[in-house]
């Protein structure tokens, strides 16, 4: 089936990850949606990344964030709400930076500066994992592989953009379309309070929480992302 003909998600990937973020939803969509991975390298704004996404997307689509995906969604919607047909924003928040999260990007840049990428690769799995996870040595290979892939100018463009994002509270009580807020339970860079936040601030918002996993759900418990957003799209599909 061509693309034309069926449904579109456009995959937004996170901070230091690229389109092996979602292979495993992606391979089990393909058969019924089209599929596009936008892995942002090159930009340093909120507003850049999120053309790029425009670019890239088809007049209406699917938008699906994860983290730094989630940021550029909420751009997204500054721009083109009308745009969105149905929206996933997972393990990320609508509040902008505290100070102390920001002081973290510009030292985590700072670090990139003076020492390189591979510097910052060995905190990713503290920092983003399920403590369980962090044993799993395919996964922190992973994570050390796709952060090479974006690059140290790649880590320095996507914090720079981070730093500039507003609070986004507000662009979410604008939606309309059908959402879906989902998180790890212990996800530790933004927990579960933030989603149960961000779901209250859309109408009929629906929330899952997936269970034993950390920030990065979609590498972290790959099936049961994928069997939740498998069973959402279908129950939201255009009649």
């Amino acid at each position: 089936m061509a693309d034309a003909d069926r449904p579109t998600l456009v995959f937004v990937c996170a901070h230091l990850a690229d389109e092996r973020l979602y292979a495993a939803q992606t391979a089990a969509l393909l058969d019924t949606h089209g599929c596009r991975v936008v892995v942002l390298r090159e930009q340093d704004t909120m507003a850049a990344m999120a053309e790029q996404v425009l670019a890239v997307a088809p007049p209406r689509f699917t938008l699906i964030g994860l983290s730094l995906g989630g940021y550029v969604a909420f751009e997204v919607i500054r721009r083109a709400l009308p745009r969105i047909e149905r929206l996933v924003l997972m393990d990320t928040t609508a509040a902008a930076d505290t100070p102390p999260k920001a002081d973290g990007r510009r030292k985590d840049i700072e670090l990139v500066r003076q020492q390189g990428l591979d510097a910052l690769i060995p905190e990713l799995p503290k920092r983003w994992l399920l403590p369980a996870h962090r044993d799993d040595a395919a996964l922190v290979a992973l994570l050390g592989d796709m952060a090479r892939s974006v690059g140290a100018q790649g880590q320095r463009n996507q914090q720079t953009a981070m730093l500039g994002r507003p609070d986004s509270g507000a662009d979410l009580e604008r939606v309309r379309v059908p959402t879906l807020v989902l998180c790890g339970r212990q996800d530790p860079v933004t927990p579960l309070a933030d989603h149960q936040a961000m779901a209250e601030r859309v109408p009929a918002a629906q929330l899952a929480v997936i269970e034993d996993c950390g920030h990065l759900s979609t590498i972290e418990q790959p099936a049961a992302v994928t069997e939740v957003l498998r069973g959402w799209l279908a129950a939201t599909a255009r009649s």
